[in-house]
């Protein structure tokens, strides 16, 4: 009788697995209830559900989700097969038509590296102990880009890989909260009022050429980000080619839902009581929101540059889009766009520099990694 106690889930259940079950029911309730992110929210909160259950050992060794953790996140495949869907989803034609916005998504990346600065700061506080590795991991939340916050946590810090992932997730779910604010902060009545000309039109050869001349250029200056750059250019080619409509849809459809599955999943077994319930934890949370914050206000400071250096033709609210969050951050520079002029429509102009931050993260991974893992 005594055995068959010790092997029921009451026995054995810690308070930081109830904790935990709890922070996954969270996830699950944001997901379907508010509707953050809920791809990623709903199988990651699920995940950690899972991975907390005891006795079952699903997220141990010989465990399902520790399968597809060490398939799919330590080798860093799920990261890059979703870049590959973001390629095959994503026109960049508004990129081509206005390179100058690729300084808006550069910019934006400054949020990365000046918490950097943040996270190893907190190793000043009692309890905080975070190596140069660990705060490159942290930093790239700020690129507001999950892939690559996945992608360069499993290779820098695989430990904090859970916290990274949910804090990433949830301030893209966030974004359209978090950005308004700071956007009118920055600019005045006037400039969110300014209407931009229309989009030159983009020819087919432009677009093809496009993923090439990229892919060109990270292999000459920046090859440890060619995984990522890599992947999100052939998903675009996919796209562009026009005779591959097969391949297109797979990589828009099937394979980045199927993946996608798998990713949340496997990120939610890294939520374990041990893992999670740290004052690290908190530590990641909060540099998260700071470096999101001041890529925000990065991208729309540039933008205001911009404006002015353009005689008043750039709206700087099209800077906010600088992060990678697509094509969310663009909808929210539209929306902010609309309450100042009903009749001024920024999505197609907000999605250049939204393009140029998705690539400008995956640069900000590559220097890390270059400069760090190696």
């Amino acid at each position: 009788m005594a055995a068959f106690w010790q092997s029921m889930g009451v026995a054995n259940m810690g308070w930081g697995q109830l904790l935990m079950m709890l922070v996954g029911g969270l996830l699950i309730y944001l997901a379907i209830n508010r509707k953050f992110e809920p791809l990623l929210l709903l199988p990651i909160g699920f995940g950690a559900i899972l991975a907390n259950i005891p006795v079952a050992g699903i997220a141990e060794e010989g465990g399902l989700l520790w399968y597809l953790y060490h398939v799919g996140i330590e080798s860093g495949v799920f990261p890059l097969l979703i870049f590959m869907g973001v390629g095959a989803l994503t026109d960049f034609s508004a990129l081509i038509a206005m390179p100058m916005t690729l300084f808006l998504g550069a910019a934006a990346q400054f949020g990365i590296f000046a918490t950097l600065l943040g996270a190893l700061a907190l190793n000043l506080i009692p309890g905080f102990d975070f190596s140069l590795a660990d705060a490159s991991a942290i930093a790239i939340i700020g690129g507001a880009d999950g892939p690559t916050a996945i992608f360069l946590a499993s290779r820098l810090s695989p430990d904090l890989l859970g916290a990274i992932a949910v804090a990433a997730y949830s301030y893209m779910a966030l974004v359209p909260i978090i950005q308004p604010p700071i956007m009118r902060a920055l600019t005045t009545e006037k400039e969110r009022r300014v209407v931009m000309s229309q989009l030159r039109p983009v020819s087919r050869l432009e677009r093809i050429l496009f993923p090439f001349t990229v892919l060109i250029l990270c292999i000459l200056f920046l090859p440890s980000a060619a995984p990522l750059i890599g992947m999100l250019m052939f998903g675009n080619l996919l796209r562009e080619a026009g005779v591959v409509e097969r391949l297109s849809r797979a990589a828009q459809n099937e394979i980045i839902n199927i993946v996608t599955i798998f990713l949340g999943l496997s990120v939610g077994s890294k939520l374990s009581a041990e893992k999670f319930l740290t004052l690290e934890t908190l530590g990641i949370l909060a540099l998260g929101a700071l470096a999101f914050c001041i890529g925000t206000a990065a991208g729309v400071l540039m933008g205001k540059m911009m404006h002015r250096l353009s005689g008043g033709k750039v709206n700087p609210l099209i800077g906010a889009a600088g992060v990678s969050a697509v094509p969310m951050a663009a909808r929210v520079v539209n929306k902010v766009g609309l309450e100042a002029d009903h009749h001024n429509f920024l999505l197609m102009h907000a999605m250049g520099p939204n393009v140029a931050g998705v690539i400008g993260s995956a640069v900000a991974a590559g220097v890390l990694l270059a400069v760090v893992g190696g």
